[in-house]
């Protein structure tokens, strides 16, 4: 089992597209695409709010409470 990797640093360069760098230095791209019809995820769909990603805790969060589990972000992003 890997251990889980935190967040440490990620970027909006779209409107679909995380840009993550996690703990361990791997840079990776997350494509949101597929988040985009399940709540809360919906709100940030061509939305400025999607863009105001920040880090906390590790993780990927918006404003209104709205994140994602670090390990989603690592096994379902490829390597940049």
């Amino acid at each position: 089992m890997e251990p889980l990797l935190d967040v440490i640093s990620v970027k909006t360069p779209d409107d679909h597209t995380l840009e993550l760098v996690f703990e361990n230095g791997e840079k990776r791209i997350f494509d949101m695409t597929h988040f985009f019809n399940k709540k809360p995820f919906v709100k940030l769909l061509h939305s400025p709010l999607f863009f105001k990603a920040s880090v906390q805790y590790g993780t990927v969060v918006w404003p209104g409470d709205i994140d994602i589990a670090p390990e989603t972000l690592w096994y379902q992003s490829s390597p940049a």
